[in-house]
């Protein structure tokens, strides 16, 4: 799921909350400090959700080069999985 700067945390988190409650991970990809501030940001908000389910979610972070317009970019992807408290 592509994050941008735009995103609006409370609508990611939902996302995020509604395939982890399917048993699916989620991949957060970024470019850019603002659109990783969003992306931290809805993950926390995610977590929050699944509180109630008995979850807390785990992030692992990396990178990723990307083509957009011909120019190399390097992205920030999170790999958010939900667990069992």
């Amino acid at each position: 799921m592509r994050v941008s700067k735009n995103s609006i945390p409370n609508k990611v988190a939902g996302a995020i909350a509604g395939i982890i409650r399917s048993g699916e991970d989620v991949e957060l990809k970024t470019i850019g400090a603002a659109a990783l501030n969003q992306a931290v940001k809805s993950a926390i908000i995610a977590g929050h959700f699944l509180e109630t389910d008995g979850k807390k979610i785990v992030m692992c972070p990396s990178f990723d080069v990307t083509m957009i317009d011909g120019a190399e970019r390097t992205a920030i992807i999170f790999k958010v999985s939900g667990v069992e408290k």
